[in-house]
């Protein structure tokens, strides 16, 4: 099935890994255990523009190679039809270790090394239609954003991982809008106040736990222009610099290393 019929029929969803293997009872696998695995979450409430669409698919190329896997997820708030769910997750396998090789007929081989060789082009289109499948239900004109929520339940996902090291690639513009609290005000992005913030995150019990995962956020204090909100209004220092400070102390308490705060744009490559 191609990647497009995949996210057609819904079939990708389903599946734990939509990566066909090349292993099998003539060649073993030594070890399912992934090397780095790269969390992609799509916050549907936040709607990018073409250069951060680009910018988010410009660094998970780096991630498609070998002993490594690779999952994107959307979320959004609870009530709207856009729940939480898994789009796509696929894991490039191991290279033979040459040792092994060495006992395994040419023939055989030569279908191995095939499959495997174009196991990383695979998923490639698979993440790409992936991502593709997850903007186009992004919408500016949902009502509420329940991010603190979302990122409890989504965290679960990289606790459970066993790769050796975890990566998350949050696109969202991180402006919680839900019964719990509101980063708005008057139809524009309000100052908040980071402590205040964080004592309704820790009465709510909604701090998350990212396994001692690097985070990257990407979009961070975003707003279209074609939303309701003030479509001129001047994103002041003071403004993202609570955001920041809230967020930082944030992921500090839900176990994450967060390594940039994209404001929206990422500066630096994720590693």
């Amino acid at each position: 099935m191609t990647a497009a019929a995949c996210f057609i029929s819904g079939a990708c969803w389903a599946q734990a890994n939509a990566l066909p293997s090349c292993y099998n009872s003539k060649i073993i696998e030594s070890t399912k255990i992934s090397t780095t695995e790269l969390f992609i979450f799509i916050d549907q409430t936040t709607m990018l523009d073409n250069q951060l669409k680009q910018q988010l698919a410009d660094q998970v190329r780096p991630f498609l190679i070998h002993g490594n896997s690779v999952s994107v997820t959307v979320f959004s708030s609870f009530n709207q039809g856009k729940y939480t769910r898994v789009v796509a997750n696929g894991r490039i396998e191991h290279k033979l270790p040459e040792a092994v090789r060495a006992d395994i007929s040419k023939p055989l081989l030569a279908k191995f090394d095939e499959c495997l060789n174009s196991q990383p082009m695979y998923a490639n289109q698979l993440i790409g239609a992936a991502l593709r499948y997850a903007f186009e239900g992004t919408s500016s004109e949902l009502a509420k954003s329940d991010i603190f929520s979302s990122l409890k339940e989504i965290s679960g996902m990289v606790r459970s991982s066993g790769a050796k090291n975890k990566v998350v690639l949050l696109s969202s513009d991180m402006l919680e809008n839900s019964s719990i609290s509101s980063f708005y005000q008057n139809q524009s992005v309000r100052l908040i106040d980071p402590e205040k913030e964080l004592n309704l995150v820790v009465k709510h019990d909604l701090f998350a736990d990212f396994s001692d995962a690097r985070v990257y956020v990407l979009g961070t204090g975003l707003i279209p222009e074609n939303t309701k909100v003030n479509k001129n209004q001047y994103r002041d220092p003071k403004t993202l610099a609570a955001l920041s400070a809230f967020w930082s102390q944030y992921f500090s308490k839900s176990n994450g290393k967060l390594m940039e705060l994209g404001k929206p744009a990422l500066l630096n490559p994720i590693r």
